[in-house]
């Protein structure tokens, strides 16, 4: 009852800087709301420093009621079908900016989390931050054994806050889920989930140097790509420390042409990085704005900031290299079977219809000229038909499409003829050549096979163990039927082993051939 009283009065005051804002409009066709939007009305900002867009406003309602309200707008900005185009390109403009909390605190906060003076683990720390965002700012220092670094600090009281307003949205969410029927398909509560499971890894900063850690792993060995090394002994809880990165800003064309870098150059690295990501790794950084990437003196690209990191398995990989390349390629009914094989569309919907629908999306983007083709637009306008087709929203992917607006951005920057995808294909298609092809399929089902027959044993452990689970609780089992068990036992070894004895060499013999025949 507390919760409901705390919540509702909470609910007021959003309500009442929304409608300040005029960002009441998601309301517009809610049954019951005409009223309560009239009244509104009356408080509303007005003159020249008002918003006009609707995404304009919504953003600077949001940004006005703080940090988590911030990560909702950028969480948001994902959903094209929820919101529109326009409304989700506004709130993708959404700063992730706070004014910074006083260098002393900052001191204060790491000597807390290392239980020591600061004047032990750095020999120089400057007190005006760097950077500034929701959930931490960025100080520059000098480690004692003369290392230059970047250490980052939590915000004081910013998990508690963030943990009242994630309680809030589930509230909200689940209110919503039970209220409006039409919006379930829309997961609202799974959509604020994930923004809590983000927060909750981001109120930890030993999760992001892991993050940092596993990314650099991947890309050990690339001199294309940089991740700073992490500094261990100076990272914790509520502290993290890291190599100082020197660089350009990604979309600072000029001074990057100064300095001697060929664009051309960068935006391949750029593609190859990101296709890495999400391809070959299946882990990718998923707050790739430009603030976050640098280019160094040779020409790598190097990014910070690993609080938000996105997973595809690989499942979801085949998915989205089938559905890409299917659009690309103008071969719709492979999109339209991609998404039915991955039960992302119910099959008791038309095949034919959905077929259609994706042509619908696909035939005006990618008819456009190269450098205006939009990847991310093209699932944004996928998304749109989710309710239609009864799609369900994948949350991995409206991360990937986000990611991929960030991407799209940089590449415009630094060349708005460029097509960043177009660098990216040959990459795609060769991947999907060694894990998509006869032989990659064929690898598949071999081990696929060789897991089942690790199976067999187990079942067999385990029906050892059910006999004796039935001893111990008082079963009596007669001779003839332990005798039957056993029988029975013998009988299914080989019925279940031998088949997919017989299946695996089948299957190694094809590949022997196809081997030799390449």
């Amino acid at each position: 009852m507390f919760r409901s009283l705390r919540n509702l009065a909470r609910l007021v005051r959003i309500l009442l800087s929304l409608a300040r804002h005029d960002a009441l409009f998601p309301l517009d066709r809610t049954a019951g709301a005409a009223p309560f939007l009239r009244i509104t009305r009356l408080i509303r900002r007005r003159g020249p420093g008002a918003a006009s867009r609707p995404g304009e406003r919504l953003a600077a309602a949001l940004t006005e009621m703080g940090p988590s309200f911030i990560k909702l707008g950028q969480i948001l900005s994902t959903r094209a079908d929820l919101l529109g185009d326009e409304i989700t390109e506004d709130l993708a403009l959404l700063q992730d900016r706070l004014p910074p909390f006083s260098g002393q605190q900052a001191r204060a906060l790491i000597e807390a989390e290392f239980e020591q003076p600061l004047a032990n683990l750095f020999r120089s720390f400057d007190d005006t931050a760097v950077a500034a965002a929701s959930i931490a700012q960025v100080h520059f220092a000098v480690t004692t054994d003369g290392r230059e670094v970047a250490v980052k600090v939590l915000r004081p009281g910013i998990a508690r806050a963030f943990a009242r307003d994630i309680d809030l949205f589930l509230w909200l969410a689940r209110l919503t889920e039970r209220t409006q029927p039409s919006l379930r398909r829309l997961k609202p509560v799974e959509v604020v989930e994930t923004l809590a499971q983000s927060v909750e890894l981001e109120m930890d900063l030993r999760f992001e140097a892991a993050a940092a850690s596993e990314l650099a792993e991947n890309f050990a060995g690339d001199p294309s790509f940089r991740v700073p090394r992490i500094d261990w002994l100076r990272t914790g809880r509520t502290v993290l420390t890291t190599e100082r990165i020197a660089g350009i800003r990604v979309d600072d064309r000029e001074t990057l042409l100064a300095a001697g870098h060929s664009i051309d150059d960068l935006l391949s690295n750029a593609a190859g990085a990101f296709f890495k990501q999400v391809f070959r790794d299946g882990f990718f950084h998923a707050d790739l704005h430009p603030g976050n990437m640098f280019v160094d003196r040779d020409g790598a690209l190097a990014v910070v900031d690993f609080g938000i990191m996105g997973r595809l398995d690989r499942q979801t990989r085949y998915y989205l290299a089938d559905m890409l390349l299917g659009f690309l390629s103008g071969d719709y009914r492979r999109v339209a079977e991609v998404h039915f094989d991955a039960g992302y569309v119910p099959r008791r919907r038309s095949i034919d219809a959905f077929t259609q629908a994706c042509r619908s999306i696909g035939e005006p983007i990618l008819g456009r000229p190269l450098n205006e083709i939009s990847i991310a637009r093209l699932l944004a306008q996928l998304f749109h038909v989710t309710e239609q087709f009864e799609m369900e929203t994948q949350p991995q992917l409206l991360l990937l499409q986000k990611t991929m607006v960030l991407v799209e951005g940089v590449g415009r920057r630094l060349d708005p003829e460029a097509n960043i995808w177009t660098l990216a294909r040959p990459l795609v298609e060769e991947w999907m050549r060694e894990n998509r092809g006869p032989e990659a399929r064929l690898r598949q089902q071999i081990d696929t096979l060789i897991e089942a027959i690790d199976e067999v044993p187990r079942l067999l452990r385990g029906l050892d163990k059910i006999v004796g689970q039935w001893a111990s609780e008082g079963v009596v089992l007669h001779a003839e039927s332990l005798a039957t068990n056993a029988a029975q036992r013998a009988k299914l070894l080989p019925l279940m082993v031998i088949p997919l004895w017989i299946a695996a060499a089948a299957l190694v013999a094809i590949a022997v051939v196809l081997l030799v025949g390449r």
